[in-house]
């Protein structure tokens, strides 16, 4: 008996001369996709600095052929720093990044009298343009934490029993500002750290204190975050 399939003709398939030419793609492609996995590790287990992630996401994307990229983060540092140089408020107000976001660290004795936690009058408009800034729609997504923060010298008063009052009256009152600036309240918070979280220390190994050292931690951190 003949078998069914023996009727039919042998075919064969002929290679063309095109195929194998674009094998790299393949590995390309793979190598694309383990360099995502692994940013996405880098995401899970760390926290990221988010102006210098949105550097590395923009790279990523020009070699995959994109040729912009969004930079929320990196637009708003450049402008916030634009806005403190223009004021002429540089040196009271230090413009950085690190792995919590976008943070602005207003110098205490600039901001406010010795003691007091109102802001002063010629310190309001820095407060204004910052959230003038960060209402633009581009912006929408970020949230700001206000972070008081005083020296290790003792106050007991009747506004401010202690450090932590104090601490958290100044970062109240630019919480305030915001506010009337018309950022709406669910994107604000205010925390108050006393005098727990020292930039440098307060005092030298002789317990002497350092005044100079003393002001630098007399700071309110205005962290922007998404």
């Amino acid at each position: 008996m003949q078998d069914p399939q023996s009727s039919f003709p042998s075919r064969r398939v002929k290679k063309s001369d095109g195929d194998g030419e674009d094998d790299w793609l393949i590995t390309y492609a793979d190598a694309i996709t383990l360099l995502l996995a692994f940013f996405v590790l880098l995401l899970t287990f760390s926290e990221v600095d988010l102006p210098r992630f949105e550097d590395v996401k923009a790279g990523i994307a020009q070699q995959l052929g994109q040729r912009s990229v969004a930079r929320p983060a990196s637009q708003l540092r450049a402008e916030l720093m634009t806005t403190v140089d223009s004021l002429g408020m540089a040196d009271a107000v230090r413009v950085d990044t690190s792995r919590r976001g976008i943070e602005l660290e207003l110098a205490a004795n600039a901001f406010y009298l010795p003691g007091s936690a109102e802001v002063r009058p010629e310190a309001r408009p820095v407060v204004e343009e910052i959230a003038r800034t960060i209402l633009s729609p581009r912006y929408n997504r970020f949230l700001v934490a206000v972070e008081g923060h005083t020296d290790d010298e003792a106050i007991s008063t009747a506004l401010f029993p202690s450090n932590w009052e104090l601490s958290a009256a100044r970062a109240t009152n630019i919480v305030r500002l915001f506010v009337a600036s018309k950022v709406p309240s669910h994107r604000l918070q205010a925390v108050a750290f006393g005098d727990t979280k020292p930039k440098v220390p307060n005092r030298d190994i002789a317990g002497v204190a350092i005044p100079e050292n003393q002001a630098v931690n007399r700071r309110v951190v205005v962290r922007i975050h998404r």
